[in-house]
């Protein structure tokens, strides 16, 4: 759960998932879906279907028990470098170094280099982290390092008095704390639109699944897409609707406009009203469509701008809608 999101984030979650799971076995016994469920509105959903993964791995060969062996447990879904050394050293106290942003920070500073640093992700970074472990609480020292980044050696004015590696610190001595690591590049924003349309049959909505790879991999929504150049709104609205759900359906008034953001990219849905009138849900992109009463919205994942499309139908607008 913390690989690129925030303790304050987790924290909402770490528990009610810890409380619906609370062992491997009962992990791998449970549906994707539920998973991704009990995941929904913290992003990086691959990381739960991984997670998901991993547990029927160790359910069925190992009876639910984490290896402690890194090449056994480095081949698990979603595991590498980092979740490696996090977990074996803090599970059996294995020599195995992490490498994040706060700990790298750290060693960047200790060091004295830049983030250009040779090879930095998977090279003299990582060894630099592996010299510095000690032989005994690897665990304890690995979380340690983190911790510092995160309390003292911070980005912005670290507080270097209070720093127990002060005295072994090259960029402190030149006085570059505060130019080191430095900056990285940051992408350039992208402008999507696209265009939804929920599709309402009788008393009934359509929600579909998205495909098993890409972005919300296996999650929930209503059917949408970019649009393409020299489209309309209502054309590709149009398209949505005959090409990628083979179905008939007359187009009604905008229903509402959600703007969110996915890393760079900047995304604004538009969503139409659509009135079912012929045709079997039949498509290449989505793996499966369900006509559902909005009461049943809840019960299927879904990501956290299709959320609140979800509620709005689920609310107040569902008189006009039915």
């Amino acid at each position: 759960m913390l690989q690129q999101t925030q303790v304050a984030t987790v924290l909402r979650y770490f528990e009610p998932f810890i409380r619906a799971f609370p062992s491997i076995k009962d992990l791998a016994a449970a549906s994707e879906q539920s998973v991704l469920c009990h995941w929904e509105g913290m992003g990086y959903y691959t990381r739960a279907g991984n997670l998901y993964r991993a547990a029927r791995n160790l359910d069925a060969d190992h009876d639910g028990r984490v290896p402690n062996d890194p090449e056994v447990f480095g081949s698990l879904p979603g595991v590498g470098r980092y979740i490696l050394g996090a977990v074996l050293s803090q599970a059996f106290d294995r020599r195995l170094p992490i490498v994040e942003a706060n700990s790298r920070r750290v060693l960047l500073r200790l060091l004295g280099q830049r983030s250009g640093f040779a090879a930095t992700r998977d090279g003299a970074i990582w060894q630099a982290a592996e010299v510095l472990l000690p032989h005994r609480r690897v665990g304890d020292f690995n979380q340690a390092l983190m911790e510092l980044g995160a309390l003292v050696c911070t980005p912005t004015a670290p507080q270097c008095d209070a720093c127990p590696l002060t005295e072994f610190c090259k960029a402190r001595r030149l006085g570059l704390q505060e130019e080191i690591p430095g900056k990285s590049p940051t992408p350039p924003e992208k402008v999507i639109q696209e265009v939804g349309v929920v599709v309402c049959k009788k008393h009934r909505i359509l929600l579909v699944q998205r495909p098993t790879r890409g972005r919300w991999a296996c999650m929930w929504e209503f059917p949408h897409d970019q649009i393409r150049t020299s489209e309309s709104l209502d054309s590709a609205a149009r398209r949505i609707t005959r090409k990628m759900l083979a179905l008939q359906v007359r187009l009604g008034p905008e229903l509402l406009t959600l703007k969110h953001s996915v890393n760079q990219d900047r995304i604004t849905l538009v969503c139409y009203e659509g009135e079912y009138r012929a045709g079997n849900f039949k498509s290449k992109f989505y793996q499966n469509g369900r006509w559902l009463y909005p009461s049943q919205l809840q019960d299927f994942p879904v990501s956290a701008p299709q959320r609140k499309l979800a509620r709005i139908l689920q609310g107040t607008r569902q008189r006009t809608l039915f």
